[in-house]
């Protein structure tokens, strides 16, 4: 305990952290005139793996049930309280030893090297969880990114709708674009493709690795009416031919990994006809990106790389991309993450059935995890809008407020319907 009760004494200052050690004896650090947030480690070993590497050692011991979080308070609430103290501190929790950060940053490297049998792997690990555990939590559209907020009260259903109307802003399609041909790079489960056709009339194809999805994806354009316009394939976008007057592309970079930006880059540029329209969303880190984390790596999101604006505007100038726009969105992924992980707790009994008791509480740490990176700054959201040449886009950005306004006003906002049934 002394390595775990060192650390923790140099890094809590703000609010009260209260660890009581297998053999009880009890450590509290912090303001201790408030609330303390409790935490349990159930065997002798747990302050030591903890201690090693934090950020793998806690999201590990929390999963297998060496760190309990006692009650009123949950797994959100510790790592929400260590992390704004991390954050603050300026040096945050990195693995103490210097061999550890370099087997870390190697390993970082190493696991982004996503050549097609990996990639597919990659996406099937997470994506592969079946539309009915991520119904739990997602909207209703279920879209699987960050939604935004206009106003941090919106529902999420409705932020989601606004999310999608930015982005379809940014692609610039004409109100009657029967005659085009948008192209969804990681398509989810197919919602902005669909969006798309319902406001403009365009046909799409979503491509996508994860095979649940895409068939979900067909499903839902034929039950609109729209399988002759909207179309879902299992398809490496390596493997994609033609030409697209629009591409979008959400959610989808972060797991490409950094030494196949100019592949992809380079592909897309290709696909996109001379006056058309790309819009990357994705993921990001300000300043400078360096390795991803090891628990989200190992147990998320195999292969991902978050990029930093440096990456993304190297890989599009040196393919030959013009870029017309990039914008950074802060917090929106943490209120989006907050209102996942709310939606996740209500349905724990239906995941725990659906898996186990570990993977609830896995998927607890990473939503808590990824959120609270959003809420201290190191991690935010870029869009990227780019042309293969000059004069394509507006050489103002009114354009974007007034359409995105139109749109989300022209959709309306659905209800969840778990929501309402957990209601009744």
């Amino acid at each position: 305990m002394w390595l775990l009760d060192k650390m923790l004494r140099a890094l809590i200052r703000k609010g009260q952290l209260r660890v009581v050690d297998h053999d009880g004896s009890e450590h509290r650090y912090g303001d201790l005139s408030t609330d303390p947030v409790t935490i349990r480690l159930t065997d002798k070993g747990a302050a030591l793996h903890i201690a090693r590497d934090p950020r793998l050692g806690a999201g590990e011991a929390y999963t297998d049930g060496r760190l309990v979080v006692e009650p009123p308070h949950d797994i959100r609430d510790m790592v929400l309280l260590v992390m704004a103290n991390a954050a603050g501190s300026g040096t945050g929790l990195k693995p103490p030893s210097p061999a550890k950060k370099l087997l870390d940053r190697l390993g970082s490297r190493l696991d982004q090297i996503n050549f097609r049998s990996r990639a597919s792997k990659n996406v099937v690990h997470h994506y592969g969880l079946t539309r009915e555990f991520y119904e739990l939590f997602l909207d209703e559209d279920r879209m699987y990114s960050m939604a935004y907020f206009t106003d941090p009260a919106n529902s999420l259903e409705q932020a989601q709708v606004d999310k999608k109307a930015l982005i379809a802003a940014k692609l610039n399609l004409p109100r009657d674009a029967s005659h085009m041909r948008v192209l969804d790079i990681g398509c989810g489960w197919g919602g902005f493709g669909l969006f798309l056709n319902r406001h403009y009339g365009c046909e799409v194809l979503g491509v996508s690795l994860a095979p649940d999805q895409v068939k979900f994806a067909n499903e839902r354009a034929a039950a609109a009416g729209v399988a002759d316009k909207v179309k879902f394939e299992l398809i490496d976008y390596r493997d994609v031919t033609g030409t697209f007057d629009r591409i979008s592309s959400i959610g989808m970079i972060e797991h490409l990994g950094k030494p196949h930006y100019e592949e992809y880059y380079g592909k897309t540029f290709g696909l996109l006809a001379d006056d058309g329209v790309m819009l990357t969303h994705t993921i990001g880190k300000p300043g400078m990106s360096g390795s991803t984390d090891a628990w989200v790596r190992k147990y998320i999101f195999p292969g991902h790389y978050l990029p930093c604006v440096s990456d993304l505007a190297i890989a599009h100038e040196q393919t030959g991309w013009k870029i017309a726009d990039i914008e950074e969105l802060r917090v929106h992924y943490a209120w989006t993450l907050a209102e996942w992980y709310r939606r996740a707790v209500l349905h724990r009994e239906q995941i725990v059935a659906m898996f186990d008791e570990r993977f609830f509480r896995m998927w607890q740490f990473y939503l808590v995890g990824a959120e609270q990176g959003f809420r201290n700054g190191t991690m935010v959201n870029f869009h990227v809008q780019a042309t293969k040449r000059e004069g394509v886009l507006p050489v103002t950005r009114d354009y974007i407020t007034t359409e995105m306004a139109r749109l989300s006003a022209a959709e309306g906002v659905p209800t969840w319907h778990l929501e309402r049934q957990a209601a009744e």
